[in-house]
């Protein structure tokens, strides 16, 4: 008898396929090493490579980072949440008006702010995967929501915190958001960024929910054949985003010490270009928090090389849109997988 071997083809990775798995990465130590060439002096040392400089980068990604995670499980679901910006001004001003205006103490009014952002999120997922109203109508509608219950809640106007043990101001614990730790060097939103960071990545990569979302990303009816609670998933999804909005909403009132219903403006914009310079497809079922953790990185890398260099902000704003056209641009000559 003769005998067979059979070849079993293994599909290896190609060069172009890692490159563009990877590209977030790379695209950050490019911006990354064009900082350190372009930063100016001073005192013959690099001011971009400052500790105290590297760390205000992380700290101005934060809030943006933060929605930035949350709305790349909703792009991973083929949707998109254009409230965010509204809903961080909501958040803010609720924590400003709680601890100021109605003398809360600080674990209720952060626990009902983080409570609002997850209901407005749950909301908005029940209209799009329950009613089948298309996520951007929605989410646009909810901007328009979120911005108009700001302006009642804060009566039009910004609410300053202060600090103190008196009616009329916040708890001390509170200013913390502003402040650094670690020997006055790491900010403490860059603290709270790396630990959601992390935990989403942790999340995304070890648990059935995580590969229910990448399903309904790739092919929503397979997925509803094959079992998944496709439904169930998009209301949740919408809701851990706008929960961890509200957090970033929160995080924003700690900083300025303050909450204004104008907060977040263009927010929305910010965080989607960070999933997507991450590397996430904008269709779907592609995509990673790690990459959007280096794409928000990346973005405040170059708005602080930027502004080192005296860069105009209307100048800045034509580069963040150039990179982010080549970028969404490049992911239409990825491979599929």
């Amino acid at each position: 008898m003769q005998e067979t071997t059979d070849f079993v083809a293994v599909r290896r990775p190609s060069v172009l396929s890692m490159v563009f798995q990877f590209q977030s990465l790379f695209g950050l130590v490019a911006v990354f090493v064009a900082a350190i060439v372009f930063s100016p002096s001073r005192n013959g040392d690099l001011v971009f490579l400052s500790s105290g400089n590297l760390f205000n980068v992380v700290r101005a990604v934060s809030e943006i980072g933060i929605i930035a995670v949350g709305m790349t499980f909703v792009i991973l679901i083929g949707g998109i949440d254009l409230s965010v910006g509204a809903l961080l001004g909501l958040a803010a001003v609720g924590s400003a008006v709680l601890l100021v205006e109605n003398d809360f103490g600080l674990v209720p009014a952060v626990s009902i702010v983080l409570l609002v952002g997850l209901v407005f999120g749950l909301l908005q997922g029940v209209a799009s995967a329950v009613f089948k109203i298309q996520a951007f109508i929605v989410t646009l509608a909810g901007l328009q929501i979120a911005r108009g219950l700001a302006r009642i809640w804060s009566g039009g106007q910004g609410v300053a915190i202060a600090y103190g043990d008196g009616p009329g101001e916040a708890p001390m614990t509170f200013s913390l958001l502003g402040e650094r730790t670690f020997n006055g060097l790491v900010p403490i939103p860059a603290l709270i960024f790396i630990v959601i960071a992390v935990a989403a990545i942790l999340f995304l990569r070890g648990t059935a929910f995580s590969r229910h979302v990448y399903a309904i990303g790739g092919n929503e009816k397979a997925a509803r054949l094959s079992g998944v609670p496709v439904t169930r998933v998009k209301i949740i999804v919408f809701g851990i985003c706008g929960l961890l909005t509200a957090l970033a909403g929160i995080i924003h009132a700690g900083q300025l010490n303050q909450g204004s219903p104008n907060d977040g403006i263009g927010y929305e914009l910010d965080a989607i270009a960070a999933v997507v310079i991450g590397g996430t497809s904008l269709a779907g079922g592609r995509g990673s928090v790690l990459g959007t953790v280096a794409g928000a990185l990346l973005l405040g890398v170059l708005n602080n090389i930027l502004s080192l260099n005296g860069v105009n902000n209307d100048i800045q704003l034509l580069i963040k849109g150039f990179v982010i056209v080549v970028v969404a641009g490049l992911q239409q000559l990825r491979p599929a997988a």
